[in-house]
């Protein structure tokens, strides 16, 4: 299975280009201001799951954060990536790895998820992914989660996703998180299509 996901993710990021993607964004600036509102100093580390080639990396390091991570399942967004970024890149720790598999001693200040965690189709899986998000964030840390709500897509890249509701992402994480806020907004793709996300910021307790 493991081989399959990363075969698919490996080929996505070979055959299309940034904006032949539902999820592109030449500004995240839901995902910014998110990270933003955590008010944390620019040496906090902050890790990215699942960005692929998003340009949220390339806004924070211009914002002057310094400490940053980007994990991707694949290798070729992760090129992608630092193709882009150019001399920047250096200011980037990159990750290849299934977020699953993701075992780290370091501890961070912020985890952000944007439409990577809807890809966790069963329990297992789900569980586990709350435990290394839990494990990896310093005690207060913040935990920002972007993800399809139930009015949004039933699948994506041509795979199954879970939608969430507020309630839903409160039975999963509200044990070891604490809500500090939570809201719905409308993903305008790049094929004029709408796609309904809700985020939350979670701090860990």
């Amino acid at each position: 299975m493991e081989n399959i996901k990363k075969e698919h993710w490996e080929k996505v990021f070979t055959t299309k280009a940034e904006n032949e993607v539902s999820w592109f964004q030449k500004q995240p600036e839901t995902s910014i201001q998110l990270i933003k509102a955590c008010k944390l100093p620019k040496d906090a580390k902050i890790i990215d799951i699942g960005g692929g080639d998003s340009y949220l990396i390339d806004s924070l390091i211009e914002l002057g954060y310094t400490n940053l991570y980007l994990l991707d399942i694949s290798e070729n967004a992760i090129e992608r990536s630092k193709k882009r970024l150019g001399a920047n890149a250096d200011k980037v720790t990159f990750i290849v790895s299934d977020v699953l598999d993701f075992i780290t001693t370091e501890k961070f200040d912020a985890w952000h998820d944007r439409a990577s965690f809807h890809f966790l189709t069963n329990e297992t899986d789900i569980i586990k992914y709350r435990t290394i998000v839990s494990n990896a964030l310093n005690s207060n840390g913040s935990f920002l989660l972007g993800t399809f709500s139930d009015e949004g897509p039933l699948k994506c890249s041509g795979l199954e996703i879970t939608q969430y509701s507020v309630e839903k992402i409160l039975d999963l994480f509200e044990e070891e998180f604490e809500m500090e806020n939570c809201f719905t907004e409308d993903h305008e793709t790049p094929f004029d299509t709408t796609q309904n996300f809700i985020f939350c910021h979670f701090r860990k307790q």
